[in-house]
């Protein structure tokens, strides 16, 4: 049976998307030491990216922009995410193996949501990998376009630093408009 795992990065932050993938590992080509992408120092993931790319069966990254988060919550453009990453495998797994308590809807295969799942099964680990590096390049990109606020240290997440860039700054096209301290510094002109 062909098992998908999918899983999402970046449901926190208040900048940018929020990215999935979904994976089918390949049985008689084995990845060591996959695990929850935010247990692995970022050289071992980078590693890893390349190895899940090279090695799975199958594998796609897929996103829901930040306007996509304005339009359906987090929760929602998550799960839509994840099922576009899944909807763009090459090869169409049986099942699908989700990290969390829910599933993406209008998928044709049967579905297990997995709390923790990117600890436990390495078709997610995988995902999460992928979804975790993906996100993170997309901020070290963002960092280009807008080096004032330090995307590529803090990624986007509500931290001091984030915070500061948008008082002084203001609020960017890629932040989500719908998350509190954005739509609080929105309120405040910035």
């Amino acid at each position: 049976m062909k098992i998908a795992g999918a899983d999402e990065a970046g449901r926190g932050p208040l900048v940018g998307s929020v990215v999935a993938a979904a994976v089918i590992l390949d049985p008689n080509n084995p990845i060591e030491g996959l695990n929850d992408s935010k247990k692995l120092t970022e050289k071992k993931r980078e590693k890893l990216f390349v190895e899940i790319q090279e090695k799975a069966l199958a594998w796609a990254i897929a996103e829901c922009s930040a306007a996509e988060i304005d339009e359906y919550n987090i929760l929602q453009a998550s799960l839509l995410a994840m099922r576009r990453a899944v909807e763009k495998l090459e090869v169409q797994p049986e099942h699908l193996l989700v990290d969390g308590n829910k599933v993406p809807q209008g998928l044709s295969m049967s579905c297990d949501a997995v709390i923790g799942g990117d600890a436990i099964h390495p078709e997610i680990s995988a995902a999460s990998i992928l979804a975790k590096v993906s996100r993170d390049r997309e901020m070290v990109a963002l960092d280009t376009l807008y080096p004032q606020y330090g995307f590529a240290k803090h990624k986007g997440y509500p931290t001091k630093a984030h915070f500061e860039a948008i008082a002084e700054h203001g609020v960017i096209s890629e932040h989500r408009r719908s998350f509190g301290p954005v739509r609080k510094a929105l309120e405040q002109g910035n």
